[in-house]
């Protein structure tokens, strides 16, 4: 197994904060955040777009707007433990002094979690600690819960329990669907994150 150094802690006072975004999908989360570091409202520089699916449309989104992306696909691995170390490699390679996840749908190792350690964030469309994993608007609705919403945590090995960082909730309305409920939470996701 290879070992990948740790890069230095973050230091704001050197300007713009390099990151690395890791997504699965279509990447809402990260076009936001890429669209308020053009804008100057946001002080990062993304250094990358990683996806675990090379037919990702966010990677799509991200090259349309001049930043690095690559797929790395855990097919093309023998197990979970070598995809982890060519994971957090090509990730050390842009030097971020953050990992973003943006959707991205693979739970990470410790081996990877040590490598970046306290410097994992993650976005989880609930109120943490309710509703960690998957289906959290299904089980928010299922609940009869009154509110609900949207949670920055940084990652742990324990599933969405790393520390909080923020979190924005609305009010659930009567009509709501898995699906409605999923379309309001996520704007709350946008503003939280960046």
């Amino acid at each position: 197994m290879h070992e990948v150094s740790k890069s230095p802690p973050v230091d704001l006072a050197s300007g713009n904060l390099p990151i690395v975004i890791l997504i699965s999908g279509r990447g809402s989360n990260m076009h936001a955040i890429a669209e308020r570091a053009a804008q100057g409202t946001l002080p990062v520089d993304v250094r990358a777009v990683i996806s675990d699916k090379a037919d990702a449309p966010g990677l799509a989104i991200a090259a349309s707007i001049q930043i690095p992306t690559r797929a790395l696909s855990p097919r093309d691995f023998p197990d979970r433990a070598s995809y982890d170390v060519a994971l957090a490699k090509l990730v050390a390679g842009f030097e971020p002094k953050l990992v973003v996840l943006a959707g991205f749908m693979r739970i990470l190792s410790p081996s990877f979690i040590a490598t970046f350690a306290d410097r994992i964030l993650n976005i989880h469309p609930s109120l943490l600690p309710l509703y960690r994993g998957l289906h959290t608007h299904r089980r928010c609705l299922e609940a009869g819960d009154q509110v609900h919403g949207a949670s920055v945590h940084f990652v742990t090995e324990e599933l969405d329990g790393g520390p909080l960082v923020i979190q924005a909730q609305l009010k659930i309305r009567p009509d709501d669907s898995e699906t409605t409920l999923s379309a309001r939470v996520q704007p709350l996701e946008h503003r939280i994150y960046s």
